[in-house]
């Protein structure tokens, strides 16, 4: 009975990793194929895993076995290195839905949904399984200040505690010669 019990316990949990935050629906007509690339980490609620970190990129490609892989990479300035992140997403339901799950450790997985992609798929806010997530990414290291507002508002409408918020540090252009 024990047994059957923590089983039951660990799939619940694994459950809620991918599951979705309260009022939040992922894009529901996502062109998966327009999402690959790479992205720049404009804003982010601050989390343990990329705490500190400057110049945050995410590249996805896609993989032979239907998934995708995430490339995370940042710049952490205390210890004078970069630090990478390999992991690997698929799809919770089928490709047109934006709610993937996303693993960087073995048989572990967190949701990843992009609940607004800009239309030419410029920008994109992403959350994971709980408010206490939520990106800000965007093709080029800095948006619109009118993204940056409709970000904002979203955010607040949906909830999501905006108190640490980071709007993470990226390297500028190289001027034009």
């Amino acid at each position: 009975m024990l047994r059957v019990g923590l089983l039951s316990l660990i799939v619940l949990s694994l459950v809620a990793c991918t599951g979705k935050p309260e009022g939040i629906e992922p894009i529901s007509s996502f062109d998966s194929e327009r999402y690959l690339g790479k992205w720049y980490e404009v804003a982010r609620i601050e989390n343990r895993f990329e705490q500190g970190l400057s110049q945050v990129t995410a590249t996805y490609t896609a993989r032979d076995d239907g998934g995708i892989t995430v490339v995370n990479r940042g710049f952490d300035m205390s210890e004078a290195r970069w630090k990478e992140a390999i992991g690997k997403a698929y799809f919770v339901d089928d490709r047109s839905s934006a709610h993937l799950k996303v693993s960087f450790f073995g048989p572990f997985y967190a949701s990843y949904i992009a609940f607004h992609v800009g239309e030419n798929y410029d920008h994109a806010f992403v959350t994971g399984n709980s408010k206490d997530y939520l990106w800000l990414l965007s093709r080029t290291p800095s948006v619109s200040k009118t993204t940056k507002a409709d970000f904002l508002s979203q955010a607040q409408k949906l909830n999501f505690d905006l108190t640490n918020l980071v709007w993470v540090e990226q390297p500028l252009p190289k001027p034009v010669q």
